[in-house]
């Protein structure tokens, strides 16, 4: 089995593989204006014959970074009449309750654009006012005529009943074969109009520029003798074939840092770790998330941007918080005099002042270089030689003197503000959780990772940071980890304990029918998937639901004791606070459809004895930790020469082809036997 996964962000573009019975990898400039660019200089760098391969995973941002820039495509939504501006208006809650300059999320759908059409279904299904068609037929003459590019189709409770929803699809596309459509079913059953309306118009906004792409992919993949699989790394952390994937590419927000996460949690349990956060540092954003009992949480709800005015998307995704700060990020000082770092991003091209293209906006990276912490020489594995001068007149040009600071002052206050910013993503995902951070570990990754994880650990009282084997590109890796799967939802609302068995029974026998149907497209024999079930369930008056997993339909109509238990259990577990005699409603019914890999080689690599591939190597150079005026004599290590049990104490850098490891004074470090550096943080003061 020959299979490699391919990560694509917004600064570098990595491969990990496991072909012929070794791991390979690479890692390359991403190339915006054509990803697959990246891609076959990745799979050339790596020397994968894609003809050879079984199997290809890929993960992208292009997707969320379509959203975020707003680049998308001209989209139309089309909804029941009367209910136009359900979407533009959102919720009334005010996130930001004391900013008086707050903004609502700008929809991606134009006013202009957004359509009426006579038709009305009751939340129970019935067909209250018949579908007008002739009104329909207008509103699609009215859409060629704007040059539209893609149609949002979500109507008044189409979840309950979709039929005349279907019936415009059915006829937009007959009339329009060229426009992307999205219906609202197609991508859930489940009711919050304002939710599965963005939802809709974020799958058309997205879709012509995914689908392209990815039809450019499989044409590249497809040319030679390639004939194997293609899979896509979905939010949910599990993969869909690259069909599905062009259907649905709302499906595939979080597709890259998805997979880091998936890693992370496969590692945590081979280590034995209950409870850990992944941190994932890349060039554009830093990612955290909680990976409980070696599995990141799947949250049922996520915003696309920032909190306040991002949008929202109403779709099963790990939980991964992410804020601005990554290894490209923009170094800038306001009106005011106040030093700032992000969100902006160099991006790939021109990428920071070293790489010598021309940029002069000092970034995160040139920050680094100018402290000694990354070796100009072993860039890359030494393919791109990076420029310090050019490093040192940008942090001065655009920040020193400004401020008044030297280039190792200011450097070292821009690694500072980084690492406050991204401490923030690591604190959203356990203390404004409830839980602890020194009851924890960090498992750290991305080609940035490694160099700033202890800084931030220690800012939060982390006691241990795991950097495991291939960190640089370790969310390429996570891919060779990720398994099948399928999520079904259907709204269905009734209070435990008072709903018929045949009426549970007859919704989840329609999830398991699109299940088998899904299963049927994918190839995935009935025996390879397994079948979980969940209730979304609440208290009565609560708003929002916790999903409860359930072996049977009983256990919601007949003896409801034991889901009872669960949910004041869970309830209890998030909020410290549950109420046992309160009345339970189900809100949601959920299959979630999984189908195991047939092979477990990244798996296996991860938990493989340690043996060092290269002889041993120690030099020395001066690097700034926290007083710029005193850099600090540091010993410095090639990580593939430690062998295993070897034990070092910082300060320390432990360079490896793709990433650089950053060991603080008095931190300890231990080369676990399968080749993962355990990195236990000084004991320090919490006054």
């Amino acid at each position: 089995m020959n299979i490699v996964g391919i990560d694509i962000g917004g600064t570098f573009t990595d491969l990990v593989g496991y072909v012929d019975g070794k791991i390979v990898t690479s890692k390359t400039s991403t190339v915006p204006a054509d990803p697959t660019q990246g891609i076959a200089r990745s799979l050339e760098l790596a020397n994968c014959d894609p003809n050879q391969l079984n199997e290809i995973l890929h993960g992208s941002t292009i997707a969320i970074n379509t959203v975020l820039e707003r680049k998308g495509a001209r989209t139309a939504l089309i909804t029941t009449s009367g209910f136009r501006d359900v979407y533009a208006i959102g919720r009334s809650n005010r996130i930001q309750a004391f900013n008086l300059f707050f903004k609502r999320p700008q929809p991606l759908v134009p006013r202009s654009l957004t359509f009426e059409i006579p038709e009305r279904i009751l939340a129970s299904g019935e067909v209250l006012e018949a579908l007008d068609e002739k009104a329909v037929a207008a509103v699609i003459a009215e859409i060629e005529a704007a040059g539209v590019e893609s149609v949002a189709i979500c109507l008044l409770h189409s979840w309950a009943n979709p039929a005349h929803e279907r019936r415009v699809g059915e006829m937009l596309r007959k009339t329009l074969p060229n426009i992307f459509v999205t219906l609202s079913h197609e991508i859930l059953r489940e009711y919050r109009e304002y939710e599965r309306s963005s939802t809709t118009a974020l799958n058309a906004f997205v879709g012509p520029r995914v689908e392209g792409y990815l039809k450019r992919l499989e044409t590249y993949l497809r040319s030679g003798a390639f004939g194997g699989r293609i899979h896509i790394m979905r939010s949910n952390g599990g993969v869909m074939s690259i069909g599905q994937a062009q259907e649905q590419p709302v499906s595939m927000m979080e597709s890259g840092p998805v997979a880091g996460m998936i890693g992370a949690g496969r590692l945590a349990k081979l280590l034995g770790l209950k409870r850990c956060i992944g941190f994932d540092m890349g060039g554009t954003t830093a990612k955290s998330s909680l990976i409980t009992d070696g599995a990141p949480a799947i949250e049922t709800g996520y915003v696309i941007g920032e909190e306040a005015d991002g949008q929202p998307m109403q779709l099963p995704v790990v939980n991964i918080v992410e804020v601005g700060a990554g290894g490209g990020s923009i170094a800038w000082v306001d009106n005011a005099g106040g030093l700032h770092v992000g969100p902006q991003s160099v991006g790939a091209d021109p990428g920071p002042a070293c790489y010598g293209k021309g940029a002069d906006l000092p970034v995160v990276t040139d920050a680094d270089l100018i402290l000694g912490r990354i070796n100009p020489q072993r860039f890359l594995n030494g393919g791109m030689p990076l420029d310090k001068a050019a490093s040192e007149q940008a942090m001065l040009g655009r920040v020193g003197n400004t401020l008044k600071l030297n280039p190792v002052e200011a450097a070292l206050g821009v690694a500072k503000i980084a690492d406050s910013s991204m401490s923030l993503s690591v604190r959203a995902v356990s203390i404004n959780k409830g839980i602890d951070p020194r009851d924890t570990a960090m498992i750290a990754f991305g080609g940035a990772g490694p160099l700033h994880a202890i800084a931030i650990a220690r800012e939060i009282y982390i006691p241990l940071v795991i950097i495991p084997k291939l960190p640089g590109t370790f969310s390429a890796l996570g891919m060779l980890m990720a398994s099948w799967r399928q999520d079904f939802v259907q709204t269905f609302i009734g209070r435990v304990g008072e709903l018929s068995e045949a009426g549970v029974e007859k919704v989840y026998a329609e999830l398991v029918a699109s299940g088998r149907e899904q299963m049927k497209r994918d190839g995935i024999a009935e025996n390879e998937a397994d079948h979980r079930f969940f209730a979304d369930l609440r208290y009565v008056g609560q708003e929002h639901a916790i999903s409860i997993p359930i072996e049977n339909t009983r256990m919601l109509s007949g003896d409801t004791s034991e889901v009872r238990r669960r949910f004041d259990a869970e309830h209890d577990r998030r909020y410290s606070q549950s109420a046992p005699t309160e009345a339970l409603e189900i809100v949601s019914l959920r299959l979630v459809l999984t189908a195991a890999r047939t092979d477990n080689v990244a798996e296996e690599w991860l938990s493989r004895p340690w043996e060092p591939e290269a002889e041993s190597e120690v030099g020395s150079r001066d690097v700034v930790f926290d007083d710029p005026a005193r850099p600090l004599k540091t010993a410095i290590y090639w990580r593939p020469a430690l062998p295993a049990g070897f034990r070092l104490i910082g300060p320390a850098v432990i360079e490896e082809p793709n990433s650089t490891i950053l060991i603080h004074p008095g931190d300890e470090v231990v080369v676990h036997e399968a080749g993962h550096l355990l990195v236990t943080l000084a004991k320090q003061s919490e006054e």
